[in-house]
């Protein structure tokens, strides 16, 4: 095998398969990227056995052949040359892969392809295409509410489904105490089977999405979701377990309406939050004729008050919340105004988005003394 590359290209491939990469693992082979080299170029792969990322580059290959070496090696080295430069690659023999750039010259472990696993690629379904901008908004409007709690497996990841005319695609993730829905416009998912996406995969996603503008192809069963962006393939297990029923999370009712601008909300709470010890940062809202009242005691720090104006007309109101969920919710919010929609001090608050009506977040109370 011999080929030469560009630092920059090889090091955007490199950069997209660090998060699948296991570095804990009792498998060497896993800790390896596996390059195959021919005349197309080079496809450069990683897995964990739950997920596997392969990306197709431009390269000058002189010799087919290939070969798995250290990733986080390799990373550091091709991230520390300089930009622009030129790349050789060269195998000396099974286990030596020699790196060559400017005056730089190294001699790679490697463990042979042959031991490297390729997850089985058996999804035949059809695939439906979605807008790679609208799916990234998808997953960030929702990734803050996925749980961390390892005992309900089933909620630590996205739930993705679809509507019932299959032209949005639905995506839902809640850890007991807040839940994030948010949904995009795609023309015809009636191919799409629904899924728990894990959060390494969404995470995955989200660094390869941020700087791809084409659409994306994705196929999903029962058991595994593959995406196909530009020149990247990812295929991920998905989460075995039966995700709750969110509508019935969502309150219906009437409720008190109560809008205020979103910076003023999220910085409040913030400067707010300062003062929690246990990093909770439980806060009591006061809703009052045109003014929320934000108040925090706390026994280490002391107390603070922060006031922000708010179109409200409605009967006085208290309630206390987790103020990091409220700030979560916040961030994600596209308009300058956010819309709170109360009940009273023990019933769950709504949160809405005036430029974003497919997204709506619902955040439980607290009790505050």
């Amino acid at each position: 095998m011999d080929f030469q590359v560009d630092r920059d290209v090889l090091l955007q491939s490199l950069t997209h398969i660090q998060g699948v990469v296991e570095k804990k693992n009792t498998l060497p082979i896993l800790a390896n990227v596996l390059i195959q080299a021919n005349e197309e170029g080079l496809l450069i792969t990683a897995t964990d056995m739950d997920m596997i990322i392969s990306e197709k580059i431009n390269a000058n290959v002189s010799t087919n052949g290939s070969t798995t070496t250290g990733s986080q090696a390799l990373f550091d080295i091709v991230r520390k040359l300089p930009s622009n430069s030129k790349i050789h690659f060269a195998l000396l023999d099974q286990k030596k892969l020699k790196l060559v750039s400017g005056m730089s010259d190294y001699e790679l472990t490697c463990l042979s392809a042959d031991e490297f696993p390729i997850l089985e690629d058996n999804l035949d379904n059809e695939s439906i295409t979605i807008d790679a901008t609208s799916f990234l908004k998808l997953l960030n409007k929702t990734k803050f509410a996925i749980s961390n709690d390892e005992t309900r497996h089933y909620l630590n990841g996205i739930f993705i489904g679809k509507d019932e005319g299959n032209k949005n695609l639905i995506a839902v993730a809640t850890d007991g105490h807040r839940l994030s829905k948010t949904s995009i416009n795609v023309d015809d998912n009636k191919n799409f089977h629904p899924v728990i996406l894990p959060k390494k995969a969404i995470f995955e996603l989200l660094s390869i999405l941020n700087d791809q503008k084409d659409d994306i192809k994705v196929i999903s069963t029962k058991s595994k979701i593959k995406f196909l962006i530009k020149n990247i393939s990812l295929i991920s297990k998905v989460i075995d377990g039966k995700f709750p029923d969110y509508s019935k999370v969502i309150p219906s009712d009437e409720r008190i309406e109560i809008k205020a601008d979103t910076a003023k909300f999220s910085t409040a709470l913030d400067r707010l939050r300062a003062l929690s010890s246990d990093r909770k940062g439980v806060i009591k809202i006061k809703i009052e004729r045109n003014n929320l009242l934000f108040t925090i005691k706390d026994i280490t720090h002391g107390g603070g008050l922060e006031k922000i104006d708010t179109s409200y007309s409605g009967p006085n109101l208290e309630i206390g919340f987790n103020s990091n969920y409220l700030i979560d919710v916040a961030n994600v919010i596209d308009s300058n105004k956010i819309i709170l929609k109360a009940k009273d001090a023990s019933s769950p608050i709504v949160i809405c988005d005036e430029k974003d009506k497919l997204s709506t977040f619902v955040v439980m109370p607290m009790r505050v003394v």
